[in-house]
């Protein structure tokens, strides 16, 4: 994927924000939760909160920070009549908004209760999901402006690209730049896009839909490559044709979809361990640089050191070498400098050739790189 967010799609995006904040939300908040189901294009069977009006229900999950997903076409928040959301296909246009709000939900509760993180911005307040937004648009994207996603439903119209892990990495652009804020170019950007990818896969195995069967897998229902595969692979980042296992210098002239896999495969070494597995169904064969062999620690305690790094030690100009320094300060603020935590991830960057101590990002060539923060494409 090509395509890049312009200045009028971020423009659209607010008045988005503007037109809908004035089309329901304030009635709705005044309004009851009630316990409702989805048949979602991706996600199957799901269950939903939404909010109970006089006349309807709407989209809205008033218990999580009012997090909702309109309608891109007429600007208005999703309604039903009986709290039967969608029937799993794409011509209904509800079942597009199943998945949208499923996935906000379920980065909102993943967020709340691996780390006490209420929203995006730590704010209280949910995500503004778009679904059938533009004509004939085969990407996704993050836009800061409205704190919003915004889901097109593919080059004809009709495949939704509203899986959960695009969902999630989308909306994890926002909770980067609110944090540490890592900029959109380099090895920065490559981090920004690995952050996302990580957290997606976390909040895809959270939520556990039979649907979606968790994996390391980024993208592969959306099918953007149009064959099958996924956008991404983190346990041989190579897979794809594209991107690199290991860090070299030529990294930083690569474009931030592609440069993720350093920090993709880092982060499967870390959790998962090196070398051949099968995890839900789902062979994986993690190679190291070194030819050193890794056991893992654990997803959730190598998404916390990740985290912590993330929110605590990084910076706009992060790059990988001191993402390597900022994770080991993580584990050790986490766990202690004389843990095996502490040593794993040592070990981990080793195995994707992240040595040393952080230097400055090797200077890159100044050729304008495509893609944007916040979208979502092949490498």
């Amino acid at each position: 994927m090509r395509r890049r967010l312009t200045a009028g799609a971020a423009l659209a995006a607010a008045a988005l924000l503007a037109s809908v904040m004035g089309a329901g939300t304030g009635t709705a908040a005044a309004d009851s939760p009630a316990l409702g189901t989805g048949y979602g294009v991706h996600d199957g069977q799901v269950p939903l909160t939404t909010t109970k009006t006089t006349s309807a229900y709407l989209l809205q999950d008033p218990t999580r920070g009012n997090t909702v997903t309109v309608d891109g076409r007429t600007n208005t928040i999703l309604t039903d009549a009986d709290n039967i959301w969608g029937n799993g296909l794409p011509t209904n246009l509800q079942s597009a908004g199943v998945d949208a709000q499923f996935a906000a939900v379920s980065v909102w509760d993943y967020f709340k209760y691996s780390f006490n993180r209420l929203g995006v911005r730590n704010d209280g307040k949910g995500v503004r999901s778009v679904v059938h937004y533009g004509n004939h648009y085969a990407n996704v994207f993050w836009s800061d402006a409205c704190g919003c996603i915004n889901y097109g439903d593919g080059s004809d119209n009709a495949h939704p690209l509203t899986t959960i892990d695009i969902g999630a990495h989308e909306i994890t652009h926002g909770i980067t730049s609110a944090t540490a804020g890592l900029t959109y170019s380099g090895e920065a950007g490559a981090l920004n896009e690995s952050t996302s990818d990580i957290f997606a896969t976390m909040v895809e195995f959270s939520a556990n839909i039979p649907a979606d069967v968790p994996d390391y897998l980024i993208g592969e229902k959306a099918d953007l490559n149009g064959n099958g595969t996924p956008l991404r692979y983190m346990d041989r980042p190579s897979r794809d044709g594209v991107s690199p296992d290991y860090w070299s210098t030529s990294v930083p002239n690569l474009d931030p979809h592609v440069a993720s896999g350093i920090g993709n495969h880092f982060f499967f070494l870390l959790a998962e361990g090196s070398g051949p597995r099968v995890i839900n169904g789902i062979s994986y064969n993690s190679p190291t640089v070194n030819g050193s062999v890794l056991t893992g620690i654990g997803q959730n305690t190598a998404a916390a050191i990740w985290y912590r790094a993330l929110t605590v030690y990084m910076t706009s100009t992060t790059n990988y070498h001191a993402a390597r320094t900022a994770t080991l300060a993580a584990a050790r603020d986490l766990y202690g400098a004389a843990s095996s935590q502490y040593a794993a991830v040592g070990a981990a960057w080793t195995a994707v050739n992240v040595v040393g101590r952080a230097v400055p990002s090797p200077a890159h060539d100044g050729t304008a790189r495509t893609g944007h923060a916040g979208e979502v494409r092949a490498g």
